[in-house]
Protein backbone atom coordinates (compact mmCIF):
# COMPACT_ATOMS: atom_id res chain seq x y z
CA UNK A 1 0.00 0.00 0.00
CA UNK A 2 1.35 3.21 -1.11
CA UNK A 3 1.21 5.94 1.52
CA UNK A 4 1.36 9.52 0.73
CA UNK A 5 3.72 11.46 2.91
CA UNK A 6 0.75 13.16 4.60
CA UNK A 7 -0.49 10.15 5.66
CA UNK A 8 2.77 8.95 6.73
CA UNK A 9 3.42 11.54 8.91
CA UNK A 10 -0.70 11.53 9.97
CA UNK A 11 0.32 7.33 10.99
CA UNK A 12 3.80 8.57 12.79
CA UNK A 13 2.06 11.09 14.73
CA UNK A 14 -0.45 8.36 16.30
CA UNK A 15 1.99 6.44 17.18
CA UNK A 16 4.08 8.97 19.02
CA UNK A 17 0.94 9.71 21.25
CA UNK A 18 0.71 6.02 21.99
CA UNK A 19 4.07 5.69 23.07
CA UNK A 20 3.79 8.88 24.81
CA UNK A 21 0.75 7.84 26.90
CA UNK A 22 2.11 4.14 27.09
CA UNK A 23 5.28 5.85 28.93
CA UNK A 24 3.00 8.04 31.08
CA UNK A 25 0.52 5.49 31.98
CA UNK A 26 3.47 3.02 33.09
CA UNK A 27 4.85 5.98 35.05
CA UNK A 28 1.76 6.45 37.02
CA UNK A 29 1.85 2.84 37.88
CA UNK A 30 4.94 2.50 39.36
CA UNK A 31 4.06 5.78 41.49
CA UNK A 32 1.17 3.85 42.70
CA UNK A 33 3.53 1.22 43.06
CA UNK A 34 5.56 3.14 45.29
CA UNK A 35 2.95 4.99 46.83
CA UNK A 36 1.17 1.98 48.26
CA UNK A 37 4.75 0.42 49.92
CA UNK A 38 5.49 3.55 51.34
CA UNK A 39 1.62 3.42 53.11
CA UNK A 40 1.93 -0.08 54.09
CA UNK A 41 5.27 0.69 55.67
CA UNK A 42 3.89 3.23 57.78
CA UNK A 43 0.23 1.94 58.33
CA UNK A 44 0.67 -1.80 58.68
CA UNK A 45 1.98 -3.82 61.46
CA UNK A 46 5.32 -5.68 61.28
CA UNK A 47 3.20 -8.48 62.08
CA UNK A 48 0.77 -8.50 59.36
CA UNK A 49 3.01 -7.38 56.44
CA UNK A 50 5.39 -10.37 57.76
CA UNK A 51 2.64 -13.17 57.31
CA UNK A 52 1.16 -11.75 54.06
CA UNK A 53 4.51 -12.03 52.42
CA UNK A 54 5.09 -15.21 54.18
CA UNK A 55 2.23 -16.35 52.84
CA UNK A 56 2.49 -14.58 49.03
CA UNK A 57 6.15 -16.72 48.94
CA UNK A 58 4.52 -20.04 49.98
CA UNK A 59 1.18 -19.49 47.72
CA UNK A 60 3.87 -18.82 44.78
CA UNK A 61 5.78 -21.62 45.32
CA UNK A 62 3.09 -24.19 46.08
CA UNK A 63 0.96 -23.05 42.25
CA UNK A 64 4.63 -21.92 40.18
CA UNK A 65 3.51 -18.07 39.86
CA UNK A 66 6.40 -16.39 38.05
CA UNK A 67 8.62 -19.26 38.26
CA UNK A 68 12.01 -18.34 38.03
CA UNK A 69 15.34 -20.67 38.68
CA UNK A 70 16.05 -21.35 41.92
CA UNK A 71 18.89 -22.83 44.14
CA UNK A 72 18.63 -24.68 47.12
CA UNK A 73 21.80 -25.69 49.65
CA UNK A 74 20.65 -28.94 51.59
CA UNK A 75 21.90 -29.03 55.34
CA UNK A 76 21.90 -32.32 57.09
CA UNK A 77 22.54 -33.94 59.91
CA UNK A 78 21.98 -37.55 61.09
CA UNK A 79 20.93 -38.82 64.89
CA UNK A 80 20.52 -42.14 66.10
CA UNK A 81 22.77 -45.16 65.89
CA UNK A 82 26.36 -43.98 66.65
CA UNK A 83 24.99 -40.65 67.97
CA UNK A 84 24.43 -37.43 66.33
CA UNK A 85 26.63 -35.85 63.73
CA UNK A 86 27.90 -32.57 64.05
CA UNK A 87 27.29 -29.89 61.50
CA UNK A 88 28.03 -26.52 62.62
CA UNK A 89 25.88 -24.53 60.01
CA UNK A 90 22.67 -26.64 61.22
CA UNK A 91 23.13 -26.22 64.60
CA UNK A 92 23.60 -22.10 63.91
CA UNK A 93 20.90 -21.97 61.50
CA UNK A 94 18.35 -23.63 64.42
CA UNK A 95 19.80 -20.91 66.60
CA UNK A 96 19.06 -17.93 64.25
CA UNK A 97 15.93 -18.78 63.17
CA UNK A 98 14.25 -19.11 66.56
CA UNK A 99 15.18 -15.25 67.20
CA UNK A 100 13.48 -14.94 63.58
CA UNK A 101 10.27 -16.91 63.88
CA UNK A 102 6.68 -15.32 64.99
CA UNK A 103 4.86 -17.66 66.61
CA UNK A 104 1.64 -15.31 65.76
CA UNK A 105 2.66 -15.86 61.92
CA UNK A 106 3.05 -19.82 61.52
CA UNK A 107 0.54 -22.45 62.77
CA UNK A 108 2.48 -24.69 63.95
CA UNK A 109 6.11 -24.45 65.95
CA UNK A 110 8.84 -26.94 67.63
CA UNK A 111 9.01 -25.66 71.21
CA UNK A 112 11.82 -26.72 73.30
CA UNK A 113 13.33 -25.90 76.73
CA UNK A 114 16.50 -25.88 78.31
CA UNK A 115 17.49 -26.03 81.84
CA UNK A 116 21.42 -24.96 83.45
CA UNK A 117 21.60 -24.71 87.11
CA UNK A 118 24.27 -21.51 88.66
CA UNK A 119 26.79 -22.34 91.62
CA UNK A 120 23.79 -21.33 93.99
CA UNK A 121 21.58 -24.18 92.71
CA UNK A 122 18.68 -21.19 90.49
CA UNK A 123 17.75 -22.65 87.49
CA UNK A 124 17.58 -20.84 84.83
CA UNK A 125 15.66 -21.80 80.80
CA UNK A 126 16.82 -21.16 77.41
CA UNK A 127 13.74 -20.95 74.91
CA UNK A 128 13.93 -22.14 71.25
CA UNK A 129 11.47 -21.96 68.61
CA UNK A 130 11.66 -24.17 65.05
CA UNK A 131 10.05 -25.14 62.14
CA UNK A 132 8.20 -28.42 62.42
CA UNK A 133 9.26 -31.39 58.97
CA UNK A 134 7.42 -30.47 56.43
CA UNK A 135 6.90 -26.78 57.39
CA UNK A 136 9.00 -23.55 55.97
CA UNK A 137 9.25 -19.95 56.83
CA UNK A 138 10.79 -16.73 54.68
CA UNK A 139 14.09 -14.86 56.19
CA UNK A 140 14.32 -11.30 54.29
CA UNK A 141 18.07 -10.74 54.15
CA UNK A 142 20.18 -7.29 53.08
CA UNK A 143 16.44 -5.37 53.34
CA UNK A 144 15.10 -1.81 55.40
CA UNK A 145 12.13 -4.02 55.88
CA UNK A 146 9.82 -6.88 54.63
CA UNK A 147 9.06 -5.18 51.64
CA UNK A 148 12.50 -5.07 50.25
CA UNK A 149 15.54 -7.05 50.56
CA UNK A 150 16.12 -10.61 49.28
CA UNK A 151 13.72 -13.79 49.93
CA UNK A 152 15.55 -17.06 51.52
CA UNK A 153 13.24 -19.75 52.35
CA UNK A 154 13.57 -22.35 54.96
CA UNK A 155 12.14 -25.62 55.21
CA UNK A 156 12.49 -28.69 57.66
CA UNK A 157 12.45 -32.27 56.45
CA UNK A 158 12.64 -35.36 58.49
CA UNK A 159 13.85 -38.59 56.62
CA UNK A 160 13.39 -42.04 58.92
CA UNK A 161 16.31 -44.81 57.80
CA UNK A 162 16.28 -48.08 58.86
CA UNK A 163 12.73 -49.11 58.54
CA UNK A 164 9.60 -47.91 58.68
CA UNK A 165 6.91 -47.32 61.46
CA UNK A 166 6.47 -44.78 64.26
CA UNK A 167 8.75 -46.39 66.90
CA UNK A 168 11.32 -45.74 64.68
CA UNK A 169 12.61 -49.55 64.34
CA UNK A 170 14.58 -51.30 61.81
CA UNK A 171 14.19 -54.87 60.88
CA UNK A 172 16.62 -56.40 63.11
CA UNK A 173 14.54 -55.07 66.04
CA UNK A 174 17.57 -51.94 66.39
CA UNK A 175 17.05 -48.55 66.19
CA UNK A 176 17.13 -46.49 62.97
CA UNK A 177 18.48 -43.35 62.15
CA UNK A 178 16.62 -40.26 61.53
CA UNK A 179 18.22 -37.79 59.20
CA UNK A 180 17.42 -33.95 59.67
CA UNK A 181 17.56 -31.45 56.68
CA UNK A 182 17.04 -28.15 56.29
CA UNK A 183 16.85 -26.76 53.01
CA UNK A 184 17.95 -22.87 52.23
CA UNK A 185 16.36 -21.81 48.46
CA UNK A 186 16.61 -18.69 47.25
CA UNK A 187 16.74 -17.22 43.73
CA UNK A 188 19.66 -18.47 40.93
CA UNK A 189 20.84 -15.00 40.73
CA UNK A 190 21.55 -14.89 44.62
CA UNK A 191 23.90 -17.57 44.68
CA UNK A 192 26.92 -15.53 45.14
CA UNK A 193 24.91 -13.68 48.15
CA UNK A 194 23.77 -16.86 49.80
CA UNK A 195 27.30 -18.25 50.05
CA UNK A 196 29.18 -15.09 50.52
CA UNK A 197 27.08 -13.32 52.84
CA UNK A 198 23.59 -14.66 53.87
CA UNK A 199 25.70 -17.83 55.38
CA UNK A 200 28.26 -16.05 57.67
CA UNK A 201 25.89 -13.52 58.02
CA UNK A 202 24.23 -16.85 59.62
CA UNK A 203 26.51 -18.26 61.72
CA UNK A 204 27.84 -14.66 62.97
CA UNK A 205 24.04 -14.02 64.43
CA UNK A 206 23.82 -17.52 65.80
CA UNK A 207 27.36 -16.89 67.83
CA UNK A 208 26.22 -13.66 69.26
CA UNK A 209 23.15 -15.13 70.45
CA UNK A 210 24.83 -17.79 72.36
CA UNK A 211 26.87 -15.15 73.36
CA UNK A 212 23.92 -13.64 75.17
CA UNK A 213 22.67 -16.56 76.76
CA UNK A 214 25.77 -17.94 77.88
CA UNK A 215 26.59 -17.72 81.61
CA UNK A 216 29.48 -15.31 82.43
CA UNK A 217 32.68 -16.12 84.10
CA UNK A 218 34.86 -14.20 86.70
CA UNK A 219 38.13 -15.49 86.95
CA UNK A 220 41.15 -15.39 89.57
CA UNK A 221 44.14 -16.34 89.46
CA UNK A 222 47.08 -18.60 91.48
CA UNK A 223 49.83 -18.96 90.34
CA UNK A 224 49.83 -19.94 86.84
CA UNK A 225 46.28 -21.23 87.16
CA UNK A 226 42.69 -19.57 86.19
CA UNK A 227 39.70 -20.43 88.70
CA UNK A 228 36.26 -20.18 87.72
CA UNK A 229 32.92 -18.85 89.22
CA UNK A 230 29.76 -17.58 87.78
CA UNK A 231 29.34 -14.05 87.07
CA UNK A 232 26.38 -12.50 88.75
CA UNK A 233 26.85 -8.89 89.27
CA UNK A 234 24.01 -7.03 87.93
CA UNK A 235 25.48 -3.78 87.23
CA UNK A 236 24.38 -2.63 83.99
CA UNK A 237 24.83 0.83 81.88
CA UNK A 238 21.20 1.86 82.49
CA UNK A 239 21.73 1.64 86.43
CA UNK A 240 25.15 3.35 86.80
CA UNK A 241 25.96 6.20 88.44
CA UNK A 242 27.87 7.96 86.69
CA UNK A 243 28.25 11.23 84.34
CA UNK A 244 25.23 10.27 80.93
CA UNK A 245 27.98 12.10 78.68
CA UNK A 246 30.62 9.94 80.09
CA UNK A 247 29.22 6.47 80.02
CA UNK A 248 27.58 6.87 76.93
CA UNK A 249 30.75 7.71 75.31
CA UNK A 250 32.41 4.39 77.24
CA UNK A 251 29.31 2.12 75.28
CA UNK A 252 29.99 3.87 71.84
CA UNK A 253 33.46 3.00 72.24
CA UNK A 254 33.01 -0.23 73.16
CA UNK A 255 29.92 -1.23 70.42
CA UNK A 256 32.86 0.21 68.14
CA UNK A 257 35.68 -1.89 69.19
CA UNK A 258 33.50 -5.26 69.25
CA UNK A 259 32.86 -4.86 65.63
CA UNK A 260 36.12 -3.81 64.41
CA UNK A 261 37.49 -7.39 63.50
CA UNK A 262 37.85 -6.77 59.60
CA UNK A 263 39.16 -3.45 61.09
CA UNK A 264 42.02 -4.55 63.12
CA UNK A 265 42.65 -7.20 60.57
CA UNK A 266 43.44 -4.72 58.27
CA UNK A 267 45.39 -2.43 59.74
CA UNK A 268 47.38 -4.91 61.75
CA UNK A 269 46.73 -4.68 64.58
CA UNK A 270 46.01 -6.81 67.64
CA UNK A 271 42.25 -6.38 68.45
CA UNK A 272 42.26 -5.16 71.99
CA UNK A 273 41.90 -2.11 73.88
CA UNK A 274 43.10 -0.37 77.09
CA UNK A 275 40.71 1.29 79.79
CA UNK A 276 41.81 2.76 82.53
CA UNK A 277 39.12 4.30 85.52
CA UNK A 278 40.99 6.55 87.62
CA UNK A 279 39.57 8.60 90.67
CA UNK A 280 38.85 8.38 94.18
CA UNK A 281 37.92 5.63 95.76
CA UNK A 282 33.92 4.56 96.14
CA UNK A 283 33.14 6.06 92.68
CA UNK A 284 32.43 3.05 90.98
CA UNK A 285 35.23 2.34 89.23
CA UNK A 286 34.34 -1.60 90.00
CA UNK A 287 30.88 -1.53 88.93
CA UNK A 288 31.58 0.18 85.56
CA UNK A 289 34.09 -2.78 84.90
CA UNK A 290 30.95 -5.55 85.81
CA UNK A 291 28.84 -2.80 83.51
CA UNK A 292 30.96 -3.85 80.51
CA UNK A 293 31.49 -7.46 81.05
CA UNK A 294 27.51 -7.45 81.04
CA UNK A 295 27.38 -4.86 78.21
CA UNK A 296 29.67 -7.30 75.82
CA UNK A 297 28.97 -10.82 77.43
CA UNK A 298 32.78 -11.07 77.80
CA UNK A 299 34.25 -13.06 80.81
CA UNK A 300 36.19 -11.02 83.03
CA UNK A 301 39.40 -12.43 84.40
CA UNK A 302 40.35 -10.32 87.58
CA UNK A 303 44.86 -10.80 87.97
CA UNK A 304 46.55 -10.00 91.42
CA UNK A 305 49.99 -9.59 90.26
CA UNK A 306 50.22 -10.69 94.15
CA UNK A 307 53.26 -13.67 94.27
CA UNK A 308 53.41 -13.35 89.83
CA UNK A 309 56.47 -13.22 87.91
CA UNK A 310 57.13 -12.08 84.19
CA UNK A 311 57.28 -15.50 83.22
CA UNK A 312 53.73 -16.83 84.85
CA UNK A 313 52.25 -13.48 83.29
CA UNK A 314 52.92 -15.23 79.61
CA UNK A 315 50.93 -18.46 80.63
CA UNK A 316 48.40 -16.68 81.88
CA UNK A 317 48.04 -14.75 79.14
CA UNK A 318 47.58 -17.51 76.31
CA UNK A 319 45.17 -19.50 78.11
CA UNK A 320 42.76 -16.93 78.69
CA UNK A 321 39.84 -16.95 76.27
CA UNK A 322 39.31 -14.46 73.65
CA UNK A 323 36.04 -11.51 74.24
CA UNK A 324 37.58 -11.30 77.75
CA UNK A 325 38.08 -8.39 79.87
CA UNK A 326 41.43 -8.63 81.94
CA UNK A 327 41.30 -5.98 85.04
CA UNK A 328 44.21 -5.32 87.13
CA UNK A 329 42.59 -2.61 90.36
CA UNK A 330 44.74 -0.83 91.95
CA UNK A 331 47.77 -0.89 89.37
CA UNK A 332 49.55 1.64 91.68
CA UNK A 333 50.33 -0.74 94.00
CA UNK A 334 52.16 -3.03 91.80
CA UNK A 335 55.42 -0.46 92.48
CA UNK A 336 57.43 -1.30 89.98
CA UNK A 337 54.55 0.54 87.63
CA UNK A 338 54.65 3.69 90.04
CA UNK A 339 57.14 6.46 89.96
CA UNK A 340 59.54 7.14 92.76
CA UNK A 341 60.42 10.97 93.16
CA UNK A 342 64.21 11.52 93.43
CA UNK A 343 64.54 14.81 93.85
CA UNK A 344 61.35 17.07 94.03
CA UNK A 345 62.89 19.92 91.22
CA UNK A 346 63.88 16.46 89.29
CA UNK A 347 60.94 14.83 87.10
CA UNK A 348 59.89 11.90 88.47
CA UNK A 349 61.56 8.26 87.15
CA UNK A 350 60.46 4.92 87.62
CA UNK A 351 61.35 2.64 90.29
CA UNK A 352 62.97 -0.26 88.93
CA UNK A 353 62.65 -2.92 91.80
CA UNK A 354 59.52 -4.65 93.22
CA UNK A 355 60.39 -6.83 95.06
CA UNK A 356 59.88 -8.12 99.13
CA UNK A 357 59.45 -4.47 100.67
CA UNK A 358 55.99 -3.84 98.47
CA UNK A 359 56.52 -0.49 97.05
CA UNK A 360 53.31 2.01 97.14
CA UNK A 361 50.01 1.70 98.55
CA UNK A 362 46.38 2.88 97.21
CA UNK A 363 43.49 3.28 99.46
CA UNK A 364 40.70 0.52 99.85
CA UNK A 365 37.32 1.81 99.26
CA UNK A 366 37.04 3.31 102.89
CA UNK A 367 39.42 5.45 102.33
CA UNK A 368 41.89 3.71 104.50
CA UNK A 369 45.36 2.54 103.15
CA UNK A 370 45.20 -1.11 101.49
CA UNK A 371 48.54 -3.22 102.44
CA UNK A 372 51.29 -3.57 100.66
CA UNK A 373 51.80 -6.09 98.02
CA UNK A 374 54.60 -8.51 97.22
CA UNK A 375 55.08 -8.41 93.85
CA UNK A 376 58.13 -9.68 91.46
CA UNK A 377 57.16 -8.01 88.53
CA UNK A 378 59.40 -5.14 86.72
CA UNK A 379 57.91 -2.45 84.07
CA UNK A 380 59.02 -4.18 81.35
CA UNK A 381 57.56 -7.40 82.28
CA UNK A 382 54.12 -5.59 82.66
CA UNK A 383 54.47 -3.44 79.28
CA UNK A 384 55.21 -6.68 77.15
CA UNK A 385 52.56 -8.60 78.65
CA UNK A 386 49.53 -5.71 77.78
CA UNK A 387 51.43 -4.67 74.63
CA UNK A 388 54.48 -7.39 73.39
CA UNK A 389 54.02 -10.15 70.90
CA UNK A 390 52.16 -11.98 73.71
CA UNK A 391 49.45 -9.92 73.93
CA UNK A 392 48.23 -11.06 70.36
CA UNK A 393 47.80 -14.65 71.44
CA UNK A 394 43.83 -14.06 71.74
CA UNK A 395 41.16 -11.72 69.76
CA UNK A 396 39.03 -9.02 70.96
CA UNK A 397 40.34 -8.72 74.28
CA UNK A 398 39.60 -5.15 77.01
CA UNK A 399 42.20 -4.49 79.45
CA UNK A 400 41.33 -2.59 82.14
CA UNK A 401 43.53 -0.50 85.40
CA UNK A 402 42.28 0.92 87.87
CA UNK A 403 44.07 3.19 90.18
CA UNK A 404 42.84 5.77 92.63
CA UNK A 405 46.45 8.17 92.00
CA UNK A 406 46.83 8.28 87.79
CA UNK A 407 49.68 10.22 88.97
CA UNK A 408 51.85 7.89 90.58
CA UNK A 409 51.69 5.65 87.09
CA UNK A 410 54.51 5.45 85.04
CA UNK A 411 53.90 7.60 81.58
CA UNK A 412 55.19 4.43 79.60
CA UNK A 413 51.61 2.53 80.93
CA UNK A 414 49.56 4.90 79.93
CA UNK A 415 50.55 5.75 76.43
CA UNK A 416 47.65 5.38 73.71
CA UNK A 417 47.95 1.41 72.04
CA UNK A 418 48.29 0.78 76.22
CA UNK A 419 45.46 2.12 77.95
CA UNK A 420 43.69 3.91 74.97
CA UNK A 421 40.99 5.48 77.07
CA UNK A 422 41.37 7.48 80.57
CA UNK A 423 38.23 7.55 82.07
CA UNK A 424 37.99 9.84 85.34
CA UNK A 425 35.54 8.57 87.91
CA UNK A 426 34.92 11.37 89.86
CA UNK A 427 32.46 12.38 92.56
CA UNK A 428 28.91 12.06 92.55
CA UNK A 429 27.33 14.44 90.26
CA UNK A 430 23.46 15.32 90.11
CA UNK A 431 22.67 13.13 86.93
CA UNK A 432 24.41 10.05 89.23
CA UNK A 433 22.34 10.98 92.07
CA UNK A 434 19.21 10.98 89.74
CA UNK A 435 19.80 7.70 88.62
CA UNK A 436 20.66 6.41 91.96
CA UNK A 437 17.26 7.76 93.11
CA UNK A 438 15.57 6.15 90.04
CA UNK A 439 17.60 2.70 90.69
CA UNK A 440 16.34 2.90 94.66
CA UNK A 441 12.79 4.16 94.98
CA UNK A 442 11.77 4.28 91.53
CA UNK A 443 10.80 8.35 91.79
CA UNK A 444 12.08 10.82 89.37
CA UNK A 445 10.89 13.94 91.11
CA UNK A 446 11.04 15.06 95.27
CA UNK A 447 10.31 18.38 96.99
CA UNK A 448 13.68 17.95 98.52
CA UNK A 449 15.50 17.55 94.65
CA UNK A 450 16.04 21.12 94.27
CA UNK A 451 18.17 21.77 97.26
CA UNK A 452 19.70 17.96 97.01
CA UNK A 453 20.84 19.58 93.25
CA UNK A 454 22.42 22.62 95.01
CA UNK A 455 24.22 20.86 97.83
CA UNK A 456 25.78 18.15 95.25
CA UNK A 457 27.36 21.44 93.38
CA UNK A 458 29.47 22.36 96.47
CA UNK A 459 30.14 19.02 98.32
CA UNK A 460 32.37 16.15 96.95
CA UNK A 461 30.60 12.78 98.06
CA UNK A 462 31.27 9.58 96.15
CA UNK A 463 28.07 7.83 94.75
CA UNK A 464 29.58 5.18 97.52
CA UNK A 465 28.45 7.05 100.55
CA UNK A 466 25.07 8.93 98.95
CA UNK A 467 24.24 4.92 98.20
CA UNK A 468 25.17 3.82 101.61
CA UNK A 469 22.47 6.69 102.55
CA UNK A 470 20.13 5.65 99.96
CA UNK A 471 20.28 1.57 101.66
CA UNK A 472 19.22 2.74 105.19
CA UNK A 473 15.45 2.47 104.77
CA UNK A 474 13.04 2.12 102.03
CA UNK A 475 11.10 5.31 103.04
CA UNK A 476 12.45 8.04 100.41
CA UNK A 477 11.27 10.34 102.12
CA UNK A 478 12.84 9.50 105.48
CA UNK A 479 16.12 8.37 103.75
CA UNK A 480 16.39 12.07 101.33
CA UNK A 481 16.09 13.94 104.53
CA UNK A 482 19.13 11.72 106.20
CA UNK A 483 20.66 12.52 102.60
CA UNK A 484 20.14 16.52 102.63
CA UNK A 485 21.40 16.66 106.54
CA UNK A 486 24.67 14.32 105.19
CA UNK A 487 25.28 17.00 102.42
CA UNK A 488 24.65 19.92 104.85
CA UNK A 489 27.26 18.37 107.61
CA UNK A 490 29.71 17.72 105.13
CA UNK A 491 29.62 20.93 103.28
CA UNK A 492 30.54 22.45 107.41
Amino acid sequence: MDLSPATAGAYGGKAADAYRKALSSAASAAAYAVLARSMARELLPDELRAAVRWAASVLRARLGWGAKERRTLVIRIQTGGGGREENLLFDAARTYLSCRLDPRAMRCLELTLSATRDDGGLRSWTKRLFIEPGDSTVDVFDGVDVFDGVEFLWSSVKKTNGGGGGNNKSKNGESGSAEFLLKLSFDAKHTDMAMERYVPFVMGAAEETRLRERSLMICMNEGRTWFRLHHHHPAMFDTLAMDPVLKQSIVADLDLFANRRDHYRRIGKAWKRGYLLYGPPGTVKSSLVAAMANHLRYNIYDLDLSHVQNTTLQWLLVTMSDKSILVIEDIDCCCDAMLREVDSKERKTPARACKEDGGGSSETSDGTPSPKRKSEITLSGLLNFIDGLWSTSGEERIIVFTTNYKDRLDPALLRPGRMDMHVYMGYCCWEAFKTLARNYFLVDDHPLFPEIQELLTAVQVTPAEVSEMLLRTNEPDVVLRGLTEFLIEKKQ
